[in-house]
């Protein structure tokens, strides 16, 4: 692993650094993640925190650089333009959103290094009486969404980030999340086209502005009808992605993977995710207030 206190000049984080006052001046934004990115002059010694957003842009595009900078600008501009972070300290239906997600922290992970890891369950049982309530108003999840995704960056604190992040292919990054897909109740054969679209959304979103901030994803309480389409696609992904992906018939099995400290309902120890999560800022009203 490269030594970030003394990065070799010709190494291609450290002129990664030395392009960050071109591409933050091309996007008039510099703010990544809840970092803001800073200047690296030649012969400087690069901010930790803003080597650690550009880093994991690197390893999104698997170490090259002119990719990296298109994505990291395309990220910065949709971060000015959509503004993420407001999102994260918006108030939102409880009527539709609420006990749909949920942020914690976890011990005792089977699949990471890390002593405590973050962790983002996504419950769409919570959605299953009707669904057209939750996704109807794309726009309105997306937004949610987002706001859930940015409560798990916040979680993670990279702005007090003090480990380096191995180059691509040389080690894990310490610094991402990991995602629960609990399908508990989900009808996967009679989904509306919102949720479709909805879902189609959320993946192009996050690939092309939250590179490398999970680690790996569990599918839970998936039917065993709906493991054999996924194990399918799993021809059609690549091994590095299908690596982070594991399927599961019942919750119940998640302690396997994700140790005692989670709740019962998954096989564990722990409070349920609604005494021990962080979600997003719920109001019964927000949609009469709208009205």
């Amino acid at each position: 692993m490269a030594d970030w206190n003394h990065l070799p000049k010709h190494h291609v984080l450290y002129q990664f650094a030395l392009q960050v006052d071109q591409i933050t001046a091309e996007a008039d934004h510099n703010e990544m993640y809840g970092i803001m990115l800073q200047p690296t002059k030649e012969g400087d010694k690069p901010s930790h925190t803003t080597l650690i957003i550009l880093q994991k842009f690197l390893r999104a595009n698997a170490g090259d650089l002119p990719k990296a900078k298109t994505q990291l600008l395309e990220a910065l501009n949709w971060r000015k333009q959509y503004r993420p972070l407001e999102a994260k300290d918006e108030v939102f239906s409880k009527a539709k959103f609420g006990g749909l997600g949920y942020v914690t922290r976890l011990k005792g992970v089977v699949d990471t290094a890390n002593e405590e890891d973050v962790a983002t369950f996504n419950i769409y049982g919570a959605a299953a009486k009707d669904p057209k309530k939750t996704f109807g108003d794309v726009d309105a999840f997306i937004r949610w969404r987002i706001a859930l995704m940015e409560l798990t960056l916040s979680a993670l604190a990279l702005n007090t980030a003090t480990l380096p992040i191995p180059d691509y292919g040389a080690g894990p990054d310490p610094y991402q999340a990991i995602q629960i897909h609990d399908y508990l109740s989900v009808s996967f054969f009679r989904q509306p086209a919102e949720v479709k679209a909805s879902s189609s959304r959320i993946i192009a979103l996050f690939s092309k502005y939250y590179p490398e901030t999970v680690s790996y994803k569990y599918f839970v309480n998936v039917p065993i009808v709906m493991q054999w389409m996924m194990g399918t696609m799993k021809m059609l992904l690549s091994s590095d992605a299908v690596k982070k992906m594991t399927w599961m018939t019942y919750g119940s099995e998640l302690v396997q993977y994700l140790g005692q400290g989670i709740g019962k309902e998954y096989g564990g120890q722990g409070p349920s995710l609604s005494e021990m999560g962080e979600t997003v800022t719920y109001d019964d009203d927000v949609e009469a207030k709208k009205a």
